[in-house]
């Protein structure tokens, strides 16, 4: 599982304005009044949940961003410099300010398939992810909940894809499409085989199981002609994940593709694309 820096970066302006401001208010909320605020960030790619979530919270923050790929690390350091109003090395650590607040920075390369526990440990108040959970199993989920319960730490993951897609206009592939689609969200990314579609309601009806109180929103990403970068990329993505599931005969599929991108910057045409962000603590 990987992903690249030109696409985390294109993704971004939808991704922050796609998030629940009322579950990112309760979060902040919970955690008010603490003196500096520790938060682990998983699978943090460049730092975008970071530089999203970070300006809701309190004045101190120590974040811990953990990725299995050391570019994207490289890339955060450089990206989050360039985003705060002030930046300095302190040892192994960034500092940053932001907008007033103190934000320091840890880099961890972690497997977290190997190292899962040892990530989450400790006293940490905010155990944080973007768009992660649809790419793992249950079972990896199960352990997750296990580690996430030795903590005293509130969970908040955003942008966990639900399946909940529409195209507007319509066409008359879209249904197998997006099925065969789902399909292949299915296959094992890297944590066994992953829940997709169905991870948002996995992941909290285990929460619930655990004992935590448990919100959700949905925050589909709502594309149109001005998003028609990342609309465009997006379709062809999902085209050749389609191709791999063998579900779509090639020329359907191709035609698909050929219509959908010549009609994305078309006055009135809409992509939604479904997420559910997740905030939960201990009842």
């Amino acid at each position: 599982m990987g992903f690249s820096a030109d696409w985390l970066a294109l993704r971004e302006p939808a991704d922050h304005r796609s998030r629940s401001a009322g579950l990112l208010a309760n979060l902040a909320k919970r955690v008010e009044g603490r003196d500096t605020l520790r938060i682990t960030d998983l699978g943090c790619g460049t730092g975008s949940n970071l530089r999203a979530t970070a300006p809701a919270l309190g004045p101190n923050q120590e974040w811990t961003l953990v990725d299995y790929d050391p570019a994207l690390l490289e890339r955060a350091t450089k990206v989050l410099t360039e985003w705060a109003d002030d930046a300095r090395t302190i040892g192994d650590k960034l500092v940053l300010v932001k907008e007033g607040k103190n934000i320091g920075i840890t880099f961890r390369i972690a497997d977290l398939n190997v190292e899962l526990e040892k990530v989450i440990s400790g006293e940490i108040d905010i155990v944080t992810a973007s768009a992660l959970f649809d790419l793992i199993s249950e079972p990896w989920m199960r352990r997750f909940v296990q580690a996430l319960r030795s903590t005293p730490a509130i969970f908040y993951t955003v942008l966990t894809y639900n399946g909940e897609d529409e195209f507007i206009p319509a066409h008359p592939f879209d249904w197998g499409m997006i099925n065969a689609f789902k399909i292949h969200q299915k296959r094992d990314k890297g944590f066994g085989p992953a829940e997709g579609p169905m991870a948002a309601a996995t992941l909290a009806r285990l929460l619930k199981e655990a004992g935590y109180g448990v919100e959700t929103a949905d925050t589909p990403w709502v594309l149109k002609p001005s998003d028609i970068a990342l609309k465009t990329e997006l379709l062809k993505g999902l085209h050749r994940a389609v191709m791999e599931t063998g579900l779509i005969a090639d020329n359907g599929a191709d035609d698909w593709l050929f219509w959908r991108t010549s009609m994305g910057d078309q006055k009135g045409s809409r992509m939604k694309t479904g997420h559910t962000d997740i905030l939960a603590a201990k009842a």
